[in-house]
């Protein structure tokens, strides 16, 4: 299958200070990809290189199509969701309004996503509707991160470290969630120090280093 995210040769910097060395990724539909290393070894800043929040040189495609040099918010509209590690909900807007808020900022074409999936994907949010994101526990913050970015219709999510933060009794539950979007033929490129939830998730592992590719682990391993 034809990749739905392809990096070539991604570097970022931060101001004059450079993060990210030559990076080069796939990601297929139907497919997780993690990326595993040390806290400060890049894989943060890789994603907000993908998503066009740092200055960043080099190739992206998503579907097909050069979207580097896009601004963020045209990459969104193109299929490309970040859920960031810190999750960036709106605490002053109910459940319901902070995917309504997401759904305006949604790729074209006929939804693929609605509430009512999410909530379909997500059983524990439906019932917190009405609210307030600031009053939700961890793990239901991360659901609905998680809806949120769907509401955007991607076909590429990016996770990071998703179960930061959540109990463990929830960590299953992202698990299933997770799965069931490679099930959807969506792409996911998942950063996650948690090896309970990366391990039986990633189909292949990039490994980064110091802000480099330093190994690949799992099926296909000699594709970028």
């Amino acid at each position: 299958m034809t990749a739905l995210l392809r990096v070539r040769g991604l570097n970022a910097f931060h101001g004059r200070a450079q993060a990210l060395f030559d990076v080069s990724l796939d990601v297929r539909g139907g497919e997780i990809v993690a990326l595993v290393g040390r806290n400060g070894a890049g894989k943060t800043t890789l994603m907000r290189a993908l998503a066009g929040l740092v200055q960043a040189t080099g190739e992206i495609r998503l579907d097909g199509r050069r979207i580097d040099g896009w601004r963020a918010d045209r990459r969104v509209r193109a299929g490309l969701a970040w859920v960031p590690e810190d999750r960036r909900i709106f605490q002053q807007l109910t459940v319901a309004q902070n995917l309504e808020v997401a759904e305006a900022a949604a790729r074209d074409g006929a939804p693929a996503w609605s509430a009512a999936r999410v909530y379909g994907l997500f059983p524990e949010l439906a019932p917190l509707a009405r609210r307030l994101g600031g009053a939700l526990s961890g793990g239901e913050q991360q659901m609905l991160a998680i809806g949120r970015a769907l509401m955007t219709q991607p076909r590429v999510v990016m996770l990071d470290e998703p179960s930061e933060g959540v109990a463990p009794i929830v960590v299953e539950r992202l698990v299933q969630a997770i799965r069931a979007l490679r099930g959807e033929g969506l792409a996911v490129l998942l950063s996650e120090q948690n090896e309970a939830l990366a391990a039986p998730l990633a189909d292949r592992a990039l490994a980064l280093e110091d802000g480099m590719l330093a190994t690949v682990s799992g099926a296909d391993a000699g594709r970028p």
